[in-house]
């Protein structure tokens, strides 16, 4: 089982960890800053540094499933390919630096909380969404025209209000009775603990919140740190999508936290 501290603290960028598993798949430790494949969101890159000055390049990383393809508890740090030599030195239970690409990272917290924002001015069903370093996109169940620039504005504007986010949790009891809190059709929160991950922007005293929703990802601590983003794209995917494609803007991006 590896611990995911990225659920309480997305800001670590290292942590120390222990290499519990090695195998064709990828690396387990027991802990991790690198968030896995998920909820749209792509997984984490960086590195893990061993002893003697052991640098392993992770290219990705991915949730460990077992015989039957179910997710399991692990989390697979994937390496990048050609470095046989460098991974045969690395032994089970060796301590290792786990250590994110943090500029890549802090893109996809923009741009994920940058598509809950959205989410507040398309109030419609969620059925796809992809987050990555360079765009973001959410495909909505409906029908009717969506008007770029009339978003982008939208976007600008909670942008600039400087929204704080709050990371909470809800029981299982509570989600299932608030279904609807669930935005997306393809994509649940994860479960198991009987608490579920939550995500409030917004609604500080007596103020509305902007946007509240189960979420496994990472954001970041105020909206103003998304900087200029945009919506570059809207396409008709079928009769019942539509599809937002979210860029970055020319203004260029806040300063790393």
């Amino acid at each position: 089982m590896t611990e995911d501290l990225f659920r309480s603290d997305a800001y670590l960028r290292e942590c120390a960890a222990k290499v519990l598993r090695i195998d064709e798949n990828g690396i387990v430790l027991d802990r991790t800053v690198f968030y896995p494949l998920g909820g749209g969101q792509a997984g984490d890159a960086g590195s893990l540094d061993g002893p003697d000055g052991l640098a392993v390049a992770i290219a990705d990383t991915r949730k460990a499933k077992d015989a039957e393809g179910k997710p399991t508890a692990d989390i697979l740090h994937v390496p990048a390919p050609g470095q046989e030599s460098t991974l045969a030195k690395l032994q089970v239970g060796d301590t290792v630096t786990a250590r994110i690409d943090w500029e890549r990272r802090h893109k996809l917290m923009r741009f994920h909380t940058a598509t809950h924002l959205l989410c507040h001015l398309v109030p419609q069903p969620v059925d796809g969404c992809s987050i990555t370093p360079e765009y973001a996109r959410l495909d909505f169940h409906m029908t009717d025209a969506l008007d770029k620039d009339a978003l982008s504005a939208g976007l600008a504007r909670l942008v600039a209000e400087a929204h704080p986010l709050l990371v909470g949790a809800i029981s299982d009891a509570d989600l299932d009775a608030n279904p609807a809190l669930v935005k997306s059709m393809s994509v649940q929160p994860p479960r198991g603990t009987g608490q579920v991950r939550t995500i409030r922007i917004g609604g500080d005293g007596a103020q509305a919140h902007v946007d509240f929703q189960p979420c496994g990802g990472t954001h970041v601590a105020n909206t103003r740190e998304i900087g200029p983003v945009v919506v570059s794209k809207i396409e008709k995917k079928s009769a019942r999508t539509r599809r937002v494609v979210l860029g970055w803007g020319a203004e260029g991006a806040p300063e790393l936290q």
